[in-house]
Formats: structure tokens, C-alpha cells, sequence
């Protein structure tokens, strides 16, 4: 599939653009994350669930496959980066570690996990577009 990837994704813009929408934009952000990575990586054996797969199995599960959901993004970015000779700079431990100090220590240490998600998203999606896949 040929598209032109996001690599503009922001932690301020998310974080303010949620706010204003009351919430409804950290869900927008999910299911176009979800969307783009699902093509910068495609070939890869793997799919990233869509926002409504996530949000039914993160009410189910009482969060634990959100955070499941958020570390296989992360690893599959970092992963993928290998096919784009580009180093994707967190791995998906690196985005569990700052969402478990976040939920047990201080919450908005949260947004560092996400800020993280957004810099592999950037990272891969500027080597995707580069490479002429993002026409």
C-alpha cells in the first residue's frame, strides 16, 4: 500500500488536541497510529489492532492490553527499523518502564511513554517516506 506517512506527530499538539476534544483526539491519534504503522511495516508477519480491538480488549483485560498494545507498537517501530537502515531510537521496554513509573509513581511520567511512540512513529515514517514508499 503507497501513502505519505505523518512524521510530524507531536507530544504537545497530543497532549493539547486531547484536551480541547475532551478526549476524543486520543482516539483519532490511536486509529491513525495504529493505520500508519500497520503500513510502514507491512511484510513484517504482524498487524497492530485497531482502535476498536484495543479499546474493547483494554476494557476487558481492566487496561492490561493497553499497555500491551502500546509496547508491541513500540517494538514493532523498533524492529522495523532495521528494514529502513535507520535506527528507531526506543524499544518497547524502554516503553514500559516509563508507563509503569507513571501508573505507581508519578502519573505524567505517562507522556514520556507516549512521547517515545511518537518519536519511533517520526523516526520510521520520515525513512518510509524517504525511501519514495510514501508517494
Amino acid at each position: 500500500m503507497v501513502a505519505h506517512i505523518k512524521t510530524d506527530r507531536g507530544i504537545l499538539k497530543y497532549i493539547l488536541l486531547t484536551l480541547i476534544t475532551c478526549g476524543i483526539y486520543s482516539l483519532w491519534f490511536i486509529y491513525d497510529l495504529a493505520k500508519d504503522v500497520n503500513i510502514m511495516c507491512e511484510g513484517d508477519g504482524k498487524k497492530t489492532a485497531g482502535l476498536l480491538k484495543m479499546f474493547l480488549l483494554t476494557l476487558v483485560t481492566c487496561g492490561i492490553y493497553g499497555i500491551y498494545w502500546w509496547i508491541s507498537i513500540a517494538d514493532r517501530m523498533y524492529l522495523n527499523g532495521s528494514r529502513y537502515n535507520v535506527p528507531v531510537p526506543n524499544k518497547g521496554s524502554s516503553v514500559l518502564l516509563w508507563m509503569l513509573l507513571g501508573f505507581f509513581c508519578f502519573a505524567p511520567l505517562l507522556y514520556v511513554a507516549m512521547y517515545q511512540v511518537i518519536e519511533n512513529a517520526n523516526t520510521l515514517a520520515t525513512a518510509y517516506n524517504e525511501r519514495g514508499f510514501g508517494v
